[in-house]
């Protein structure tokens, strides 16, 4: 029987491999613990990437209502910006023209010497009032003609209110009343006091472009070039700078 043993242990250990292979192969897929643990594992992979998904939507949603909300806010207040500018030009061709007609009654001589009186050269129109209420005053002063007496006003003005925020205004419509009058050496220092004391005001494209008028009228016009050109330059699409083209060609058209 001894001779046999060895033929007998070949014969067991593929039997034992079959066995096994047999017991693997008998088991369904999805009774298989490993099958049944990555099934598993897949379906919470799957579950948390759908939140994820669901979270980073409305995170972007979130943000598209803020953005929307934000240019919503940002639009009326572009509306309400380009209003109060449409309204500040409106003023000031009301005021360019209103200032081109009076000089040009000055020039011929159709102005009295009534237009031109002393006026009070005392204080303010309003002594009482404040910065507000006196500036409307010697506004108002110029607007009706009364330019002495306009004058008085807004230099009394910035004496009494050299901080005030309408300081700049002030200073600029005290160079129109020169101007206007042709006083053409006063007009310009006026108006170069607004360019060097108030630099972020307003005021500054409508004082250079006069800077420019003015030295023209005094036959500077290579300083009256410059300034006119600086406003061209600087201000763009503005009155200021559209007068301020008109006038040197004007000059070009001169030879000056």
């Amino acid at each position: 029987m001894k001779p046999h043993a060895p033929l007998l242990l070949r014969s067991v250990v593929p039997l034992a491999a079959l066995i096994l292979l047999a017991g693997c192969v008998s088991t369904p897929p999805e009774e298989d613990p490993v099958v049944q643990k990555l099934t598993e594992l897949d379906s919470r992979l799957l579950r948390i990437e759908r939140v994820l998904a669901n979270q980073s939507l409305l995170d972007l949603s979130q943000r598209i209502d803020a953005a929307n909300a934000e240019v919503r806010t940002l639009r009326g207040q572009l509306d309400e910006l380009q209003h109060s500018l449409d309204q500040v030009q409106d003023q000031q061709r009301q005021m360019y023209g209103d200032v081109d007609r009076r000089l040009a009654a000055l020039e011929s001589g159709a102005v009295t010497g009534g237009s031109l009186g002393h006026g009070s050269a005392g204080g303010l129109p309003i002594p009482q009032g404040d910065d507000r209420a006196n500036y409307q005053a010697a506004f108002d002063l110029l607007k009706d003609g009364k330019y002495q007496e306009a004058i008085n006003a807004f230099t009394q003005f910035l004496r009494v209110f050299p901080n005030s925020a309408l300081a700049d205004n002030a200073q600029y419509w005290l160079g129109e009343a020169h101007y206007v009058t042709r006083q053409y050496a006063a007009a310009l220092r006026h108006f170069q006091t607004v360019l060097d004391q108030y630099p972020d005001s307003r005021k500054v494209p409508d004082a250079l472009l006069k800077v420019g008028y003015c030295n023209y009228e005094l036959k500077n016009y290579e300083a009256a070039r410059a300034a006119l050109s600086q406003v061209v330059s600087r201000f763009g699409d503005t009155t200021a700078a559209r007068l301020a083209a008109q006038r040197l060609t004007k000059m070009e058209s001169e030879g000056r």
